[in-house]
Order: C-alpha cells, then structure tokens, then sequence
C-alpha cells in the first residue's frame, strides 16, 4: 500500500474518531442541561442558544482530539467533522420530525458546525508537540 493511501486512511479515521466524540460530548452536555432545566428555574427559551453552543462546543472537542495526531490539513479534516457531524443531526432530527426544511437556526448550526469543526482542525493541528 502506498504511504499517501495509508495517511488518507488514517484521516478518515481522524475524522470518524472526531466525530464519534463530537456526540459523545453532546450528549454528555445535553444531559446535563437537561437536569439544570428540570431543577433550576431556567427558561425553556434559553434551549436554542444552549443547543448551539453545546455544538461548537462538542464540536471543537471532538475535532481537535480527533486531529490530534495529524501534521497538516487540520482546516480540511476539522471542517469534514463539523460537516459530518451536522449532517448527521440534520438528517437523524429531520427523518424524526418529518420536516426537511432549513430556517435560521438550521443555517446558524451548519455554520457553527463548521467553523468551531476548522477551529478544532487548527488547534490540532498547531499545538505544542
């Protein structure tokens, strides 16, 4: 096997590890808003914002510890978990509700997704060795 084959496959597997703890995080965070929201006096209104930032968030973990072991590429490999990870939800949470539509806040997470998916790439990619 030719060494190129063997570095993209292990950033698929970057990515997929990326992703992977991306909604292990997201759900460790989702549970434990779920609990401030039953016994606190929080608003239900503040679920939306919450939900966002619990994505970056994951997100950001998921791909900097994911990319961890990568040299270059963080940008690309990064922006692939954020962009898988909200694919996933998207399609998961449509296929739920029956709803294939965007708005806004649909809009406003790919976005997020992405970008804290590039920043965690970047971090990866850059830390202190």
């Amino acid at each position: 096997m030719e060494p190129t084959k063997i570095k993209e496959g292990n950033n698929l597997i970057n990515i997929i590890k990326g992703v992977f703890i991306s909604f292990i995080t997201t759900l460790i965070l989702l549970i434990l808003f779920a609990m401030v929201l039953t016994y606190t006096n929080v608003s239900e209104q503040t679920i939306a914002p919450v939900i966002i930032v619990i994505t970056g968030i994951s997100i950001l973990i998921g791909s900097t510890i994911g990319n961890y072991k990568i040299q270059k590429n963080g940008l690309l490999n990064g922006g692939c978990v954020g962009l898988i990870y909200i694919i996933t939800i998207y399609l998961i949470s449509s296929i739920l509700s029956g709803n294939f539509g965007l708005n806004i806040t649909s809009i406003l997470m790919i976005l997020v997704s992405i970008i804290f998916g590039i920043l965690g790439g970047i971090i990866a990619v850059n830390r202190k060795k």
